[in-house]
């Protein structure tokens, strides 16, 4: 027990001892308008002058076995609080859950607690404090020098006010829990790794935590001005999500796991988060949680972009070239060489042009290589391959969502060649539309995706070519003059095989050695005859055409010495491109002897249910792309010119 002064109170004397309802009254007037420790103090005040003792305290649990005073009434005047141990005391048996109540004599009861020999206390009165669910808070008491025979009617007040102190000490445990709740739950909002916004749902922010203002790059005076809404980036699928997410906040449905693209305030730099809001109970406020996933939305591009990197390349590496070397000594093919090794160190745009089969894409890939562009990548693009509709999109790109069908971004073979050089093979089959925005490249390097809004900028190198008198498209007005001469900057023409026949032996013995080799054959030379007619012959499908009547040769050969047969070159005949059936033995062969017969059977219409894309099972545009292969043309137009793929014809 804590020590205290002497007092002479008489619990039972007639001075101190008002009227139940007097003592009732004061004690609830006096502490009516208090809470904590002011209440306290009041109540153990209060009390003491009610009952007549010189002693009254309230006390809680201060740990297992001891306890300190939340209030303590001494003689007439509030002291300081105090801790002691409860073994020994008679507050041992209250805090227990039992009423005490020693009369007189407690201090001869408990000769361990020594305060209350000092003090010589003859009597004390204590009663636990009881929290609504039953737990022991701590004990409400008063002592005394002077005997304190029971009245019930004091102890029916000391229990109701034991009560209001018992309720009092259990709400400031309740308000001490949520306040440390709330400061943990503020430190966790502030701190948190993740951004927290509260905001309305009109996306006018209340507040947001250090994660979200370093996220969004704001400035805490500016989080009350900011409406987040206004951060998201103007992007057809970005709108779109904004305005879904937020339609359901207003409903007062939780929405989230939408990605969206956000301008940082600060420098206007896009960063991607996963973003997740609950909206508050009263439909004001919404929770808004935001995860920023940049890095990983970066990283994923530039895996998107290496992948279809690699599988364009792998494309590439798979498919079927003229040749792998630059074969031949003429004066023709020496003069391109020679120009081919003045251009290559510049970034001039190069415009190839020459007859189907004469090695434009070869010539393309020799610019490239011996270019200061060499380590990064060549990217090709076969212009009339492409469905008109997906020209666009296949160069430039597109957006998830800027069009039926786009479920996902795009790269576009520019950006694809980044730093690089892009080879647009058939170039005059672009369309008008998408010519502007190629001049744009050329002109200003940069472009917009499908479906973008914002410019993409890109530094590619650009080598064209062409079998097709672009010229002469300007002049009908089916290709753009402006962009023309921005590719005929520094214009080649490849010579058709016929104009370099002193080439001829060499590639064909460069031919023999390269298919013996894959077939698995010896074969040591040509024979004289063969090369003879190689030599006759006016290669209307130039090189192309030569290397596939060498593979059909080798692999008709039984020994060391390559012969060609005569009925091998046939020359063309009204009705078809060759005459007669001749029987081929090499499988490109059967593929062009087949089409040219589908051909004359629906006289040349390429297009329509009874054209002959529908009879060959392929798609118009394939066809075109192998009659040019092929170098398959109508009776009476040159093979090297467009009209193979005129719909129609």
């Amino acid at each position: 027990m804590p020590s205290a002064d002497s007092s002479t109170s008489n619990f039972s004397s007639p001075r101190a001892e008002p009227g139940d309802a007097v003592a009732l009254q004061a004690i609830a007037e006096g502490t009516a308008q208090s809470t904590g420790a002011e209440f306290f103090q009041k109540l153990v005040q209060h009390l003491a002058r009610a009952l007549g003792v010189g002693y009254a305290m309230v006390a809680e649990f201060a740990g297992e076995n001891r306890v300190r005073t939340l209030a303590y009434w001494q003689r007439e005047r509030i002291a300081d609080n105090v801790e002691y141990d409860l073994p020994g005391t008679p507050c041992e048996d209250v805090v227990r859950g039992n009423l005490c109540h020693h009369p007189s004599g407690v201090a001869r009861e408990f000769p361990a607690d020594m305060a209350l020999t000092e003090m010589a206390i003859e009597s004390y009165l204590g009663v636990p404090l009881v929290a609504p669910d039953g737990r022991h808070l701590g004990h409400l008491c008063v002592f005394d020098r002077e005997p304190m025979p029971a009245v019930p009617r004091k102890l029916l007040i000391f229990r109701i006010f034991a009560a209001r102190a018992a309720a009092e000490l259990a709400r400031l445990r309740v308000e001490q829990s949520l306040t440390e709740s709330e400061q943990r739950y503020r430190d966790l909002f502030e701190e948190a790794p993740i951004a927290y916004v509260l905001e309305d749902v009109e996306s006018r922010f209340i507040k947001a935590n250090q994660a979200a203002i370093r996220i969004l790059g704001l400035k805490p005076k500016e989080v009350a001005d900011t409406v987040g809404m206004s951060l998201a980036a103007e992007t057809p699928e970005n709108q779109r999500q904004i305005r879904e997410a937020f339609a359901s906040v207003g409903q007062g449905i939780s929405a989230g796991g939408f990605v969206l693209e956000l301008r940082r305030k600060d420098n206007g730099q896009p960063v991607w988060v996963q973003w997740w809001s609950k909206p508050e109970p009263d439909g004001k406020y919404t929770r808004t949680m935001i995860v920023d996933i940049t890095e990983r939305v970066l990283m994923e591009r530039e895996q998107a972009r290496l992948q279809a990197q690699n599988l364009y390349l792998q494309e590439e590496i798979k498919a079927a070239h003229n040749f792998e070397e630059i074969v031949g000594q003429s004066l023709p093919l020496v003069h391109v060489l020679d120009n081919v090794r003045r251009v290559a160190p510049t970034d001039a745009s190069v415009l190839i042009s020459g007859e189907t089969g004469t090695g434009k894409e070869l010539i393309g890939r020799a610019i490239h290589f011996n270019s200061k562009r060499r380590d990064k990548p060549l990217i090709k693009v076969n212009c009339a391959a492409l469905p008109a509709g997906l020209v666009e999109s296949e160069l430039f790109g597109h957006e998830k969502g800027a069009f039926t069908g786009a479920i996902a971004r795009r790269v576009g073979r520019f950006e694809l060649a980044d730093h690089g050089t892009i080879f647009l093979d058939e170039v005059g089959e672009i369309p008008l539309e998408v010519q502007a925005k190629l001049l744009r490249v050329l002109q200003e390097k940069e472009f917009d995706r499908v479906g973008g809004k914002f410019p993409i900028s890109v530094d590619v190198r650009v080598i064209a070519a062409t079998n097709r008198d672009l010229l002469a498209a300007v002049r009908e007005k089916k290709f753009r003059e402006d962009l023309y001469y921005r590719l005929n900057v520094f214009p080649l023409r490849l010579p058709p095989l016929r104009e370099r026949k002193a080439d001829i032996p060499l590639l064909a013995h460069f031919l023999v050695k390269k298919f013996a080799m894959w077939i698995g054959k010896s074969i040591e030379q040509i024979s004289a005859e063969a090369l003879a007619r190689l030599d006759a012959y006016d290669w209307p499908g130039n090189v192309r055409e030569l290397e596939n009547i060498i593979e059909r040769a080798v692999i008709l050969s039984a020994g060391p010495v390559l012969d060609i047969e005569p009925d091998v070159f046939v020359p063309r005949a009204a009705g078809s491109q060759f005459a007669g059936e001749p029987s081929f033995t090499s499988l490109e062969g059967v593929e062009r002897a087949h089409i040219c017969k589908i051909l004359d059977e629906t006289n040349w219409i390429i297009e329509g249910p009874k054209g002959a894309a529908r009879a060959l099972g392929l798609h118009p545009n394939t066809l075109r792309s192998r009659l040019k292969k092929l170098g398959i043309a109508r009776p009476g137009l040159d093979p090297t010119s467009d009209g193979a793929s005129t719909p129609g014809i």
